[in-house]
Protein backbone atom coordinates (compact mmCIF):
# COMPACT_ATOMS: atom_id res chain seq x y z
CA UNK A 1 0.00 0.00 0.00
CA UNK A 2 1.62 3.29 -1.14
CA UNK A 3 0.44 6.92 0.65
CA UNK A 4 1.09 10.25 -0.38
CA UNK A 5 0.52 13.42 1.08
CA UNK A 6 -0.84 16.71 0.30
CA UNK A 7 -0.98 19.92 1.82
CA UNK A 8 -4.26 21.31 1.87
CA UNK A 9 -5.68 24.17 3.57
CA UNK A 10 -2.39 24.64 5.39
CA UNK A 11 -2.92 20.66 6.85
CA UNK A 12 -0.93 17.86 6.05
CA UNK A 13 -3.40 15.15 5.10
CA UNK A 14 -2.41 11.43 4.56
CA UNK A 15 -4.14 9.55 1.52
CA UNK A 16 -4.27 6.28 0.57
CA UNK A 17 -3.84 5.93 -3.05
CA UNK A 18 -2.19 2.35 -3.61
CA UNK A 19 -3.75 -0.76 -3.41
CA UNK A 20 -7.51 -0.56 -2.70
CA UNK A 21 -9.90 -2.77 -2.55
CA UNK A 22 -11.77 -3.62 -6.52
CA UNK A 23 -14.89 -4.78 -7.29
CA UNK A 24 -13.89 -6.83 -9.82
CA UNK A 25 -10.83 -9.57 -10.69
CA UNK A 26 -7.69 -8.61 -12.41
CA UNK A 27 -8.97 -7.59 -15.83
CA UNK A 28 -7.64 -8.13 -19.32
CA UNK A 29 -5.33 -5.55 -20.77
CA UNK A 30 -7.38 -1.85 -21.04
CA UNK A 31 -7.90 -0.86 -24.68
CA UNK A 32 -5.16 0.66 -26.12
CA UNK A 33 -3.58 1.58 -29.60
CA UNK A 34 -3.72 -0.88 -32.43
CA UNK A 35 0.14 -1.56 -32.77
CA UNK A 36 -0.11 -1.72 -36.52
CA UNK A 37 -2.37 1.38 -37.12
CA UNK A 38 -2.62 3.93 -33.89
CA UNK A 39 -5.18 5.77 -36.03
CA UNK A 40 -7.52 2.89 -34.30
CA UNK A 41 -8.13 0.46 -31.69
CA UNK A 42 -7.03 -2.92 -29.79
CA UNK A 43 -9.41 -4.21 -27.56
CA UNK A 44 -10.03 -7.63 -26.27
CA UNK A 45 -7.51 -8.96 -28.97
CA UNK A 46 -9.83 -7.58 -31.64
CA UNK A 47 -9.01 -3.95 -33.94
CA UNK A 48 -11.87 -1.64 -32.81
CA UNK A 49 -13.41 1.63 -33.88
CA UNK A 50 -15.60 3.01 -31.23
CA UNK A 51 -19.11 4.11 -31.78
CA UNK A 52 -22.07 5.58 -30.37
CA UNK A 53 -24.96 7.35 -29.65
CA UNK A 54 -25.45 8.34 -25.80
CA UNK A 55 -26.96 10.57 -23.18
CA UNK A 56 -25.52 14.21 -22.00
CA UNK A 57 -22.55 12.55 -19.33
CA UNK A 58 -24.66 12.49 -16.53
CA UNK A 59 -25.02 8.47 -16.22
CA UNK A 60 -22.85 8.24 -12.65
CA UNK A 61 -23.29 11.76 -11.49
CA UNK A 62 -27.09 11.97 -11.52
CA UNK A 63 -28.23 9.29 -9.10
CA UNK A 64 -31.40 9.13 -10.44
CA UNK A 65 -30.54 7.84 -13.88
CA UNK A 66 -30.76 3.81 -13.98
CA UNK A 67 -27.53 3.16 -15.99
CA UNK A 68 -28.15 -0.56 -16.61
CA UNK A 69 -31.23 -0.13 -18.74
CA UNK A 70 -29.23 2.87 -20.45
CA UNK A 71 -26.62 0.55 -21.18
CA UNK A 72 -28.61 -2.54 -22.33
CA UNK A 73 -29.80 0.15 -25.10
CA UNK A 74 -26.22 0.66 -26.09
CA UNK A 75 -25.58 -3.02 -26.51
CA UNK A 76 -28.80 -3.84 -28.73
CA UNK A 77 -27.36 -1.41 -30.94
CA UNK A 78 -23.91 -2.88 -30.97
CA UNK A 79 -22.62 0.41 -29.73
CA UNK A 80 -18.96 0.33 -27.89
CA UNK A 81 -18.74 3.35 -26.28
CA UNK A 82 -20.15 5.86 -24.06
CA UNK A 83 -18.57 9.63 -22.42
CA UNK A 84 -19.52 10.23 -18.79
CA UNK A 85 -18.28 13.10 -16.30
CA UNK A 86 -17.06 12.30 -13.24
CA UNK A 87 -19.27 14.52 -11.52
CA UNK A 88 -16.99 17.35 -10.52
CA UNK A 89 -18.57 19.39 -12.87
CA UNK A 90 -22.43 19.58 -13.08
CA UNK A 91 -25.05 21.88 -14.77
CA UNK A 92 -28.50 23.85 -13.28
CA UNK A 93 -31.76 23.10 -15.17
CA UNK A 94 -31.79 25.13 -18.30
CA UNK A 95 -28.67 25.22 -19.14
CA UNK A 96 -27.85 25.34 -23.09
CA UNK A 97 -31.51 25.01 -23.42
CA UNK A 98 -31.67 21.64 -22.66
CA UNK A 99 -34.84 19.66 -21.31
CA UNK A 100 -34.30 17.02 -19.37
CA UNK A 101 -30.73 17.17 -18.81
CA UNK A 102 -28.77 14.10 -17.56
CA UNK A 103 -25.98 16.86 -16.17
CA UNK A 104 -28.58 18.68 -14.31
CA UNK A 105 -29.60 16.48 -11.67
CA UNK A 106 -32.41 17.34 -9.72
CA UNK A 107 -31.90 18.85 -5.74
CA UNK A 108 -29.93 16.67 -3.73
CA UNK A 109 -29.38 13.99 -6.54
CA UNK A 110 -25.88 14.75 -7.21
CA UNK A 111 -23.35 12.09 -6.33
CA UNK A 112 -19.41 12.93 -6.92
CA UNK A 113 -16.35 11.88 -5.53
CA UNK A 114 -16.49 13.88 -2.33
CA UNK A 115 -18.64 13.11 0.94
CA UNK A 116 -21.17 15.11 2.22
CA UNK A 117 -20.16 16.83 5.20
CA UNK A 118 -22.74 16.92 8.16
CA UNK A 119 -23.03 20.97 7.30
CA UNK A 120 -26.13 22.04 5.39
CA UNK A 121 -25.85 24.64 2.45
CA UNK A 122 -25.35 22.76 -0.90
CA UNK A 123 -26.51 24.85 -3.74
CA UNK A 124 -28.66 22.50 -4.94
CA UNK A 125 -30.08 20.76 -2.13
CA UNK A 126 -28.93 18.23 0.75
CA UNK A 127 -25.24 19.43 3.24
CA UNK A 128 -22.12 20.77 1.79
CA UNK A 129 -19.15 18.94 0.70
CA UNK A 130 -16.03 17.50 2.77
CA UNK A 131 -12.98 17.77 0.13
CA UNK A 132 -11.03 15.41 2.25
CA UNK A 133 -13.22 12.55 2.33
CA UNK A 134 -14.74 10.18 -0.68
CA UNK A 135 -18.14 9.14 -1.16
CA UNK A 136 -18.36 5.62 -1.10
CA UNK A 137 -21.56 5.00 -2.70
CA UNK A 138 -20.62 7.46 -5.31
CA UNK A 139 -16.89 5.53 -6.23
CA UNK A 140 -19.69 1.96 -5.78
CA UNK A 141 -21.87 3.31 -8.31
CA UNK A 142 -18.97 4.38 -10.20
CA UNK A 143 -17.56 1.21 -10.50
CA UNK A 144 -21.07 -0.48 -11.04
CA UNK A 145 -21.29 1.22 -14.26
CA UNK A 146 -17.62 0.93 -15.59
CA UNK A 147 -18.45 -2.65 -14.76
CA UNK A 148 -21.40 -3.07 -16.46
CA UNK A 149 -20.62 -1.28 -19.21
CA UNK A 150 -17.69 -3.67 -20.13
CA UNK A 151 -20.04 -6.59 -19.39
CA UNK A 152 -21.81 -5.46 -22.56
CA UNK A 153 -18.78 -4.52 -24.74
CA UNK A 154 -18.92 -0.83 -24.42
CA UNK A 155 -15.83 0.92 -23.64
CA UNK A 156 -16.70 4.30 -21.03
CA UNK A 157 -14.65 7.53 -21.57
CA UNK A 158 -14.29 8.86 -18.11
CA UNK A 159 -14.16 12.63 -18.46
CA UNK A 160 -12.58 14.14 -15.18
CA UNK A 161 -12.99 17.91 -15.65
CA UNK A 162 -15.15 20.21 -17.45
CA UNK A 163 -14.88 24.24 -17.69
CA UNK A 164 -17.33 26.31 -15.60
CA UNK A 165 -19.17 27.86 -18.91
CA UNK A 166 -20.79 30.67 -17.05
CA UNK A 167 -21.22 31.32 -13.28
CA UNK A 168 -24.38 29.33 -12.75
CA UNK A 169 -22.15 26.23 -13.27
CA UNK A 170 -19.59 27.12 -10.74
CA UNK A 171 -21.97 27.78 -8.13
CA UNK A 172 -22.84 24.58 -8.59
CA UNK A 173 -19.44 22.72 -8.02
CA UNK A 174 -18.17 21.11 -4.83
CA UNK A 175 -15.36 23.26 -5.50
CA UNK A 176 -16.76 26.11 -5.06
CA UNK A 177 -16.02 27.54 -1.26
CA UNK A 178 -19.62 28.14 -1.32
CA UNK A 179 -20.20 24.31 -1.50
CA UNK A 180 -17.50 22.66 0.76
CA UNK A 181 -17.02 23.08 4.17
CA UNK A 182 -12.54 23.45 3.36
CA UNK A 183 -12.60 27.12 2.43
CA UNK A 184 -11.35 25.97 -0.66
CA UNK A 185 -12.12 27.34 -4.36
CA UNK A 186 -12.34 31.28 -3.89
CA UNK A 187 -11.32 31.76 -7.05
CA UNK A 188 -13.30 33.08 -10.31
CA UNK A 189 -14.30 30.38 -12.64
CA UNK A 190 -11.89 31.00 -15.36
CA UNK A 191 -8.57 30.09 -12.49
CA UNK A 192 -9.89 26.84 -11.22
CA UNK A 193 -8.41 24.88 -14.14
CA UNK A 194 -4.89 26.40 -13.86
CA UNK A 195 -1.71 25.70 -11.66
CA UNK A 196 -2.52 29.18 -9.87
CA UNK A 197 -4.25 27.76 -6.44
CA UNK A 198 -2.20 25.23 -5.21
CA UNK A 199 -4.59 24.51 -2.54
CA UNK A 200 -7.61 23.67 -5.26
CA UNK A 201 -4.64 21.68 -7.65
CA UNK A 202 -4.29 19.37 -4.74
CA UNK A 203 -7.79 18.66 -4.44
CA UNK A 204 -8.07 17.83 -8.29
CA UNK A 205 -4.97 15.55 -7.75
CA UNK A 206 -6.35 13.78 -5.11
CA UNK A 207 -9.39 13.25 -7.33
CA UNK A 208 -7.69 11.90 -10.48
CA UNK A 209 -5.68 9.42 -8.04
CA UNK A 210 -8.50 8.41 -5.99
CA UNK A 211 -10.26 7.66 -9.44
CA UNK A 212 -7.52 5.88 -11.65
CA UNK A 213 -6.66 3.91 -8.32
CA UNK A 214 -10.66 2.77 -8.22
CA UNK A 215 -10.96 1.77 -11.78
CA UNK A 216 -7.34 -0.05 -12.37
CA UNK A 217 -9.04 -3.14 -13.02
CA UNK A 218 -11.33 -2.07 -15.71
CA UNK A 219 -9.82 -2.58 -19.59
CA UNK A 220 -13.32 -1.01 -20.79
CA UNK A 221 -12.03 2.57 -20.09
CA UNK A 222 -10.02 5.59 -20.58
CA UNK A 223 -9.64 9.21 -19.38
CA UNK A 224 -10.20 12.66 -20.94
CA UNK A 225 -8.60 15.27 -18.82
CA UNK A 226 -11.01 18.10 -19.58
CA UNK A 227 -14.37 18.14 -21.74
CA UNK A 228 -13.71 21.67 -23.75
CA UNK A 229 -10.84 23.01 -22.35
CA UNK A 230 -10.84 25.70 -25.25
CA UNK A 231 -13.52 27.61 -22.94
CA UNK A 232 -13.11 28.95 -19.09
CA UNK A 233 -9.99 29.50 -18.69
CA UNK A 234 -8.42 26.01 -18.79
CA UNK A 235 -4.51 26.13 -19.48
CA UNK A 236 -2.45 23.50 -21.42
CA UNK A 237 -0.22 23.54 -18.78
CA UNK A 238 -2.53 22.22 -16.04
CA UNK A 239 -3.82 19.79 -18.70
CA UNK A 240 -0.16 18.35 -18.88
CA UNK A 241 -0.44 18.16 -15.19
CA UNK A 242 -3.07 16.22 -14.89
CA UNK A 243 -2.01 13.82 -17.88
CA UNK A 244 0.69 13.16 -15.51
CA UNK A 245 -1.03 12.39 -12.65
CA UNK A 246 -2.90 10.01 -14.03
CA UNK A 247 0.61 8.45 -15.68
CA UNK A 248 2.48 8.56 -12.76
CA UNK A 249 -0.25 6.83 -10.31
CA UNK A 250 -1.22 3.90 -12.86
CA UNK A 251 3.12 3.47 -13.27
CA UNK A 252 2.73 2.91 -9.30
CA UNK A 253 -0.07 0.46 -9.91
CA UNK A 254 1.33 -1.45 -13.11
CA UNK A 255 -1.50 -0.51 -15.07
CA UNK A 256 -1.69 1.97 -18.06
CA UNK A 257 -4.86 3.42 -19.66
CA UNK A 258 -4.80 5.78 -22.33
CA UNK A 259 -5.24 9.44 -21.94
CA UNK A 260 -7.61 11.52 -24.45
CA UNK A 261 -6.90 15.39 -24.99
CA UNK A 262 -10.54 17.14 -26.21
CA UNK A 263 -8.95 19.93 -28.87
CA UNK A 264 -10.75 21.83 -30.26
CA UNK A 265 -14.30 22.58 -31.33
CA UNK A 266 -14.43 21.73 -35.62
CA UNK A 267 -10.42 21.40 -36.28
CA UNK A 268 -7.25 22.44 -35.10
CA UNK A 269 -4.12 20.92 -36.10
CA UNK A 270 -1.72 19.82 -33.35
CA UNK A 271 1.75 20.89 -32.49
CA UNK A 272 3.78 19.28 -30.32
CA UNK A 273 1.10 16.59 -28.80
CA UNK A 274 1.65 15.67 -25.49
CA UNK A 275 3.33 12.39 -25.28
CA UNK A 276 1.22 10.91 -22.77
CA UNK A 277 -1.65 11.65 -25.23
CA UNK A 278 -2.86 8.75 -27.24
CA UNK A 279 -6.43 10.20 -28.44
CA UNK A 280 -7.06 13.45 -29.90
CA UNK A 281 -10.82 14.42 -29.46
CA UNK A 282 -12.41 17.37 -31.89
CA UNK A 283 -16.36 18.20 -31.47
CA UNK A 284 -19.04 19.04 -34.26
CA UNK A 285 -15.75 17.94 -36.44
CA UNK A 286 -17.75 18.79 -39.87
CA UNK A 287 -16.45 18.36 -42.34
CA UNK A 288 -14.29 16.26 -40.67
CA UNK A 289 -10.95 18.30 -41.42
CA UNK A 290 -9.47 17.83 -37.97
CA UNK A 291 -8.69 13.77 -39.46
CA UNK A 292 -6.76 14.97 -42.17
CA UNK A 293 -4.54 17.70 -40.62
CA UNK A 294 -3.72 15.14 -37.73
CA UNK A 295 -2.90 11.61 -39.60
CA UNK A 296 0.45 12.19 -39.26
CA UNK A 297 0.62 12.06 -35.27
CA UNK A 298 -0.21 8.42 -35.53
CA UNK A 299 -2.94 8.88 -32.88
CA UNK A 300 -6.92 8.09 -32.61
CA UNK A 301 -8.69 11.06 -33.76
CA UNK A 302 -12.18 11.23 -32.38
CA UNK A 303 -15.73 13.29 -33.25
CA UNK A 304 -16.29 13.27 -29.39
CA UNK A 305 -19.60 15.48 -29.36
CA UNK A 306 -22.04 16.49 -32.34
CA UNK A 307 -25.11 18.59 -32.24
CA UNK A 308 -26.98 22.35 -32.89
CA UNK A 309 -27.56 20.54 -36.28
CA UNK A 310 -31.43 20.50 -35.21
CA UNK A 311 -33.20 17.22 -34.54
CA UNK A 312 -33.01 15.41 -37.33
CA UNK A 313 -30.91 12.04 -37.96
CA UNK A 314 -29.68 13.44 -41.21
CA UNK A 315 -26.96 15.83 -39.99
CA UNK A 316 -25.92 13.48 -37.92
CA UNK A 317 -25.34 10.56 -40.11
CA UNK A 318 -23.59 12.34 -42.75
CA UNK A 319 -21.43 13.47 -40.06
CA UNK A 320 -20.80 10.23 -39.11
CA UNK A 321 -20.08 8.81 -42.04
CA UNK A 322 -18.23 11.05 -43.52
CA UNK A 323 -15.87 11.38 -40.34
CA UNK A 324 -14.99 7.75 -39.70
CA UNK A 325 -14.38 7.02 -43.67
CA UNK A 326 -11.63 9.79 -43.11
CA UNK A 327 -10.41 7.33 -41.15
CA UNK A 328 -11.31 8.76 -37.70
CA UNK A 329 -11.25 6.26 -34.83
CA UNK A 330 -14.18 7.04 -32.77
CA UNK A 331 -17.60 8.75 -33.07
CA UNK A 332 -19.70 9.64 -30.17
CA UNK A 333 -23.26 11.27 -30.94
CA UNK A 334 -24.42 13.49 -28.16
CA UNK A 335 -28.54 12.18 -27.78
CA UNK A 336 -30.79 13.61 -26.15
CA UNK A 337 -33.51 10.77 -26.14
CA UNK A 338 -32.14 9.62 -22.95
CA UNK A 339 -33.05 11.09 -19.33
CA UNK A 340 -34.29 10.14 -16.24
CA UNK A 341 -37.52 8.29 -16.58
CA UNK A 342 -36.44 7.59 -20.17
CA UNK A 343 -32.99 5.73 -20.06
CA UNK A 344 -34.43 3.69 -23.21
CA UNK A 345 -33.99 6.29 -25.50
CA UNK A 346 -37.63 6.90 -26.08
CA UNK A 347 -37.45 10.32 -24.83
CA UNK A 348 -38.80 13.83 -26.76
CA UNK A 349 -36.29 15.90 -27.68
CA UNK A 350 -35.99 19.26 -26.80
CA UNK A 351 -32.11 20.22 -27.00
CA UNK A 352 -30.04 21.99 -29.47
CA UNK A 353 -28.74 18.58 -30.92
CA UNK A 354 -30.89 15.12 -31.93
CA UNK A 355 -30.49 11.57 -31.28
CA UNK A 356 -33.23 8.83 -30.93
CA UNK A 357 -34.02 5.46 -32.77
CA UNK A 358 -33.78 6.35 -35.81
CA UNK A 359 -30.73 7.79 -36.13
CA UNK A 360 -29.07 5.18 -33.75
CA UNK A 361 -30.21 2.63 -35.93
CA UNK A 362 -28.22 4.36 -38.93
CA UNK A 363 -25.66 4.48 -37.26
CA UNK A 364 -25.34 0.86 -36.48
CA UNK A 365 -24.89 0.33 -40.15
CA UNK A 366 -22.31 2.55 -40.57
CA UNK A 367 -20.77 0.44 -37.50
CA UNK A 368 -21.74 -2.85 -39.16
CA UNK A 369 -20.29 -1.65 -42.70
CA UNK A 370 -16.92 -0.69 -41.10
CA UNK A 371 -16.99 -4.33 -39.66
CA UNK A 372 -17.06 -5.54 -43.19
CA UNK A 373 -13.28 -3.96 -43.67
CA UNK A 374 -10.13 -4.93 -42.40
CA UNK A 375 -9.47 -0.97 -41.75
CA UNK A 376 -6.24 -1.52 -39.98
CA UNK A 377 -4.93 -2.33 -43.68
CA UNK A 378 -6.47 0.60 -44.62
CA UNK A 379 -5.92 4.49 -45.21
CA UNK A 380 -7.57 7.48 -46.18
CA UNK A 381 -6.95 7.85 -49.67
CA UNK A 382 -9.54 10.03 -51.96
CA UNK A 383 -7.13 10.35 -54.78
CA UNK A 384 -8.46 7.19 -56.07
CA UNK A 385 -12.04 9.07 -56.92
CA UNK A 386 -11.33 10.95 -60.29
CA UNK A 387 -13.10 12.63 -62.55
CA UNK A 388 -16.08 15.40 -61.10
CA UNK A 389 -18.86 15.04 -59.20
CA UNK A 390 -22.56 17.03 -59.01
CA UNK A 391 -22.69 20.20 -57.27
CA UNK A 392 -22.85 20.02 -53.59
CA UNK A 393 -21.57 16.44 -53.78
CA UNK A 394 -18.24 14.95 -51.66
CA UNK A 395 -16.58 11.48 -51.97
CA UNK A 396 -14.02 9.78 -49.31
CA UNK A 397 -12.22 7.20 -49.64
CA UNK A 398 -11.05 4.34 -46.82
CA UNK A 399 -8.46 2.07 -49.06
CA UNK A 400 -6.17 -1.00 -49.08
CA UNK A 401 -5.42 -0.85 -52.83
CA UNK A 402 -6.25 -4.03 -54.36
CA UNK A 403 -7.90 -5.24 -52.03
CA UNK A 404 -10.62 -2.52 -50.27
CA UNK A 405 -12.02 0.62 -50.97
CA UNK A 406 -14.48 2.28 -48.48
CA UNK A 407 -16.09 4.96 -50.23
CA UNK A 408 -18.74 7.78 -48.89
CA UNK A 409 -20.52 10.07 -51.40
CA UNK A 410 -22.44 12.90 -49.35
CA UNK A 411 -24.99 14.58 -51.46
CA UNK A 412 -26.74 14.88 -54.59
CA UNK A 413 -28.64 11.74 -55.85
CA UNK A 414 -26.66 9.78 -58.26
CA UNK A 415 -23.26 9.80 -58.98
CA UNK A 416 -21.64 8.32 -61.93
CA UNK A 417 -18.01 7.56 -60.08
CA UNK A 418 -14.43 7.05 -61.49
CA UNK A 419 -12.35 5.21 -58.96
CA UNK A 420 -8.67 4.15 -59.66
CA UNK A 421 -8.28 0.48 -59.47
CA UNK A 422 -5.40 -1.87 -59.52
CA UNK A 423 -5.70 -4.61 -62.27
CA UNK A 424 -7.88 -8.09 -60.72
CA UNK A 425 -11.76 -8.90 -60.04
CA UNK A 426 -13.34 -6.56 -57.68
CA UNK A 427 -17.44 -7.00 -55.85
CA UNK A 428 -19.00 -3.79 -55.80
CA UNK A 429 -22.02 -2.80 -53.21
CA UNK A 430 -23.87 0.18 -53.06
CA UNK A 431 -25.46 0.59 -49.63
CA UNK A 432 -28.14 2.39 -48.56
CA UNK A 433 -27.20 4.38 -45.26
CA UNK A 434 -30.50 4.48 -43.93
CA UNK A 435 -31.85 0.99 -44.49
CA UNK A 436 -28.15 -1.19 -44.23
CA UNK A 437 -29.95 -2.61 -47.72
CA UNK A 438 -27.75 -3.10 -50.64
CA UNK A 439 -28.85 -0.68 -53.07
CA UNK A 440 -27.13 -2.13 -56.03
CA UNK A 441 -24.20 -4.95 -56.98
CA UNK A 442 -21.77 -6.29 -59.52
CA UNK A 443 -18.92 -8.70 -59.81
CA UNK A 444 -16.30 -7.30 -62.49
CA UNK A 445 -12.48 -8.05 -63.94
CA UNK A 446 -10.77 -5.18 -64.08
CA UNK A 447 -7.50 -4.47 -66.32
CA UNK A 448 -6.47 -1.76 -63.95
CA UNK A 449 -6.84 2.10 -64.34
CA UNK A 450 -10.22 3.84 -64.09
CA UNK A 451 -13.25 2.06 -63.53
CA UNK A 452 -16.90 3.67 -63.65
CA UNK A 453 -19.17 3.19 -61.29
CA UNK A 454 -22.71 4.06 -61.63
CA UNK A 455 -25.01 4.36 -58.27
CA UNK A 456 -28.63 3.77 -58.03
CA UNK A 457 -30.90 7.06 -57.04
CA UNK A 458 -30.66 7.72 -53.56
CA UNK A 459 -31.58 10.60 -50.62
CA UNK A 460 -29.11 12.64 -49.83
CA UNK A 461 -25.47 9.86 -49.55
CA UNK A 462 -24.96 6.67 -50.36
CA UNK A 463 -21.70 4.32 -49.40
CA UNK A 464 -19.71 2.08 -51.85
CA UNK A 465 -18.04 -1.41 -50.76
CA UNK A 466 -15.40 -2.59 -53.04
CA UNK A 467 -13.68 -5.49 -52.60
CA UNK A 468 -11.00 -8.01 -54.16
CA UNK A 469 -13.44 -10.91 -55.43
CA UNK A 470 -11.03 -13.29 -53.41
CA UNK A 471 -11.63 -11.24 -50.29
CA UNK A 472 -13.81 -13.80 -48.16
CA UNK A 473 -15.02 -10.63 -45.77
Amino acid sequence: MTTYLSRFGGVLVSVVVGAMLSAVAPAAEPIRLHPDNPHYFLWRGKPTILMTSGEHYGAVLNSAFDYAKYLAVLESHGFNQTRTFSGAYCEPVGAFKITNNTLAPAAGRLVCPWARSNTPGYANGGNKFDLTQWDATYFSRLKGFVGEAGKRGIVVELVLFCPFYEDSMWALSPMNAANNVNGVGTMPRTEVYTLKHPELLAVQDDMVRKIVTELKDFDSLYYEICNEPYFGGVTLDWQAHIARVISETEKALGVKHLIAQNIANKSQKVVDPDPLVSILNFHYAKPPVAVEENWGLSRVIGDDETGFSGSEPKAYRLEAWDFIIAGGGSFSNLDYSFSVGHEDGQGLIDAPGGGGPILRKQLEILKEFMAGFDFIRMEPDNSVIKGSLPDKTTARALVQKGRAYAIYINGGSRVDLQVELAQGRYRARWIDTKTGQTAARETFDHAGGIRKLASPAYDSDIALRITAAGDGR
